[in-house]
């Protein structure tokens, strides 16, 4: 004989755990981590603290002195200049991860980046992009978007204007390109 007050409890319990299913579900959505979330060591001192952007877009890229994609320093350049009273901001993290093409010192890089580029944008220290050693924002955004990880230097995030990874674009897309000043567009203008 099947008791009532027991089939009762088992639908108010079975309604109960999927409305804190719901609940905990749409928390862990609100309370996600943003880009914003994170900050990079500078290279002259200080931190990059990417709150400090918040409700900008935000492009990460890692850089190194000695590589063939080096040039594209002058291409980020540009895009800044361009982009910059818009708001968009623009973060250089060298990392000697890829082929050991950043072997020098906070001085030799910033020789190369603002003495050679004129770099203006921030540059951070140099900083372990890939593998179990990675910095918080470059695991957070292999979470984010594990088909897009880095494999060489200059690599390219873009970050939202919500925080949240909007884009990506591999070595071998010039800062000037297309595509990533429409992607750039797109982030700035959205809501």
């Amino acid at each position: 004989m099947i008791n009532r007050r027991q089939i009762l409890t088992t639908v108010l319990g079975a309604a109960s755990a999927v409305a804190v299913a719901r609940h905990a579900s749409a928390q862990g959505a609100v309370s996600r981590m943003t880009a914003y979330g994170f900050a990079f060591p500078g290279l002259k001192g200080g931190d990059i603290k990417l709150s400090d952007y918040t409700g900008r877009p935000i492009m990460v890229v890692n850089t190194a002195s000695q590589c063939g994609f080096t040039p594209q320093y002058a291409g980020l350049q540009t895009l800044w200049t361009e982009f910059r009273e818009r708001g968009l901001m623009i973060i250089g993290v060298p990392s000697n991860d890829f082929g050991g093409q950043e072997p020098g010192s906070a001085k030799e890089i910033a020789d190369i980046a603002e003495g050679h580029f004129g770099i203006g944008f921030p540059m951070a220290a140099k900083t372990v992009v890939k593998g179990p050693n990675a910095h918080p924002f470059y695991k957070w955004a292999a979470e984010a978007r594990p088909r897009d990880l880095p494999r060489w230097n200059f690599h390219k995030y873009l970050v939202g204007r919500d925080g949240y990874l909007t884009d990506s674009f591999a070595s071998e897309f010039e800062p000037t390109d297309t595509r990533i000043k429409t992607a750039v567009g797109r982030a700035l203008t959205a809501a």
